[in-house]
């Protein structure tokens, strides 16, 4: 059973690893991300490798964002410390359906293992111990007419296998969690999503960003960046809430999000 305790220890250890990843992403790290966070588990009091990890699964293909924005080749130390991550607990086969067919934290964590594995097989084909994880399903379609409406939730008994379409409140919430996923080379029924949901995560980027939830601003408007870096028009240019949010952010995976849509958006040399 996951405890509170064991929830924080995993998160402050996902945080640790964001900083690691944004440090190399910005040249100020060092060699590796993920295997210089697992082995720093392994020697520092109090440490637990096993949370260390979880961290990589957590992170995503953000631990390795910097090398997918700057060329660089993992090491094989690196590659096989993901793949330790991947193997201690496999991604789920078959992966759960969307929600609210199937529960959220499962599909959630299905996609951000896909997006892990993908990116891991693509960047070193030859080293990776790992090949792609199955691909989940996409999202439910939102509705940007959703305003004019009750929003749909989770919890709506009409919503499972009837094609109803999802408010963009909830929907764009969602999609920010996936934000692993909105780096250049990855694409599938997320990033179709994002596509054909524009208005709707412009929204949601300025609602999160209202109620000054600058963590889930973050992760939106980094969707925003990627879209505008894939050539799709966005209701408004997303480099000044960037650099808002990145004056604002605070946290760490909020610093890292944020680095990464600067990057996407060219406010920063490749």
């Amino acid at each position: 059973m996951t405890t509170e305790r064991s929830r924080t220890a995993h998160s402050e250890s996902a945080d640790q690893l964001a900083r690691r990843a944004l440090g190399t992403l910005r040249g100020a790290g060092g060699a590796t991300v993920a295997a210089d966070h697992v082995e720093a588990s392994g020697t520092e009091s109090g440490g637990d490798p096993a949370v260390a990890l979880g961290a990589v699964r957590i992170v995503g293909a953000d631990v390795l964002a910097p090398y997918v924005l700057t060329g660089q080749i993992p090491s094989a130390g690196e590659t096989s410390a993901i793949g330790l991550a991947l193997s201690a607990l496999p991604p789920a086969e078959p992966p759960p359906p969307a929600p609210p067919e199937g529960p959220e934290a499962a599909w959630t964590m299905a996609w951000v293992d896909w997006g892990l594995c993908t990116v891991l097989a693509r960047i070193d084909p030859v080293g990776a111990p790992v090949r792609p994880a199955a691909l989940p399903q996409g999202p439910p379609p939102c509705d940007d007419d959703a305003p004019r409406r009750m929003p749909l939730t989770t919890s709506d008994p009409e919503a499972a296998g009837s094609g109803i379409r999802e408010g963009w409140v909830p929907w764009s919430t969602r999609m920010g969690k996936l934000a692993s996923l909105a780096l250049p080379g990855l694409d599938g029924p997320v990033h179709a999503a994002a596509k054909s949901g524009v208005l709707a995560l412009a929204r949601g980027a300025a609602r999160a960003t209202l109620r000054r939830d600058f963590p889930t601003a973050a992760r939106i408007t980094r969707w925003l960046a990627w879209l505008h870096a894939e050539g799709v028009a966005v209701p408004f240019d997303p480099a000044p809430l960037t650099e808002h949010i990145t004056l604002l952010g605070g946290s760490d995976r909020a610093a890292l999000d944020t680095a990464i849509a600067r990057r996407l958006l060219g406010l920063e040399p490749v």
